[in-house]
């Protein structure tokens, strides 16, 4: 995602201002009338908002996400949870890259093996020769054509879903429960806004007072979720949703990286038994903690984040076989 790149800031207060405007074109299965009630568009007309229809296709599509990337880290989930990966290859960018690109410095020969690239800046100029953005992860590029598809990344996760229904395993999880859905969309908006989100805007913060506003709202929200999860296994109820997914990638970076890397250091998300248990029960769930690279999350963050870490010294801590250790409500009440 953009903040990879060199952060931006607001002339007022200097806080950190995310770019969300992406290539928002959408991977879907037939044809729907656009009514912006239906879950597939989520209020958005293709036609209207000048977004360009794709068609679902096994095979057809490379899903290009960095495991260091939170943003990207959602996607890898999603298309495990789903059974997805027979339909759709990936392609894995390792997690250090200069100021143009994530690069495939991990493959043999420093070359993606399916696209053939050795950047992902270069299925992004195959498409838009003068794109002016970051190159950001996740993307989906088109196999033959070497061109990104979209890297508007809620949608991408969000698609899957919906959009890839015919492919998904015999049992895969309904991520977004039609009775939830409306009360889903307001928690992962907080999610986004305040912990998400709000972990950068600490991280990035050009003054004092826009990291103390950054860091009372993340603190709220951290209390706030906390809170809700005293009383319940996942964020919905009893049953995994993209909810939870998305407060994961967040969550099982936060003590190895944004408690100190970003500042974020009120207390580690260990001391907090409700969310702690809650992240560790979803670590150990498949699909969500074999996609966890610790080793390149923290070279991704504290070796890119120059203007963060000039030394790009990456800490050898913290002991992360506690993510393996039981997670039960007997252990809670014991914590």
């Amino acid at each position: 995602m953009s903040d990879d790149l060199k952060p931006t800031y607001t002339e007022k207060g200097k806080s950190f201002e995310r770019d969300m405007s992406y290539v928002p074109d959408r991977i879907l299965a037939g044809e729907r009338s656009a009514d912006p009630d239906d879950a597939a568009y989520g209020g958005r007309d293709p036609e209207r908002d000048g977004i360009t229809r794709w068609p679902v296709e096994p095979g057809r599509y490379r899903l290009v996400a960095a495991p260091a990337c939170p943003w990207a880290n959602r996607s890898l989930i999603v298309r495990k949870l789903l059974g997805l990966e027979e339909v759709i290859s990936v392609g894995l960018p390792g997690p250090t890259h200069d100021k143009n690109s994530w690069t495939f410095d991990r493959d043999p020969g420093g070359v993606d093996p399916v696209l053939g690239l050795e950047r992902l800046q270069q299925a992004y100029f195959n498409r838009y020769p003068d794109y002016p953005k970051g190159i950001t992860v996740p993307a989906m590029v088109e196999v033959e054509s070497k061109q990104v598809v979209t890297n508007d990344f809620p949608w991408i996760t969000h698609d899957l879903f919906f959009e890839w229904q015919e492919f998904h395993r015999e049992g895969a999880p309904d991520l977004w429960p039609a009775d939830l859905r409306e009360e889903m969309e307001q928690v992962m908006k907080r999610i986004f806004t305040e912990v998400n989100n709000g972990v950068y805007r600490c991280g990035f913060a050009g003054s004092q007072e826009a990291y103390d506003d950054a860091y009372d709202r993340l603190w709220a929200a951290m209390d706030w979720l906390e809170e809700r999860l005293a009383t319940r296994r996942y964020l919905m109820g009893d049953a995994i949703t993209e909810a939870d997914v998305r407060l994961f990638t967040t969550l099982v970076r936060f003590d190895a990286v944004y408690h100190g890397h970003f500042k974020c250091n009120r207390n580690k998300l260990s001391e907090m038994p409700h969310l702690w248990g809650y992240a560790r029960d979803l670590f150990q769930t498949p699909g969500f903690g074999e996609t966890v690279d610790f080793e390149q999350i923290k070279a991704h963050y504290y070796v890119v984040h120059t203007d963060v870490n000039p030394t790009g010294i990456v800490p050898k801590g913290p002991d992360l076989s506690v993510w393996e250790t039981p997670h039960g409500p007997e252990e809670l009440a014991d914590g």
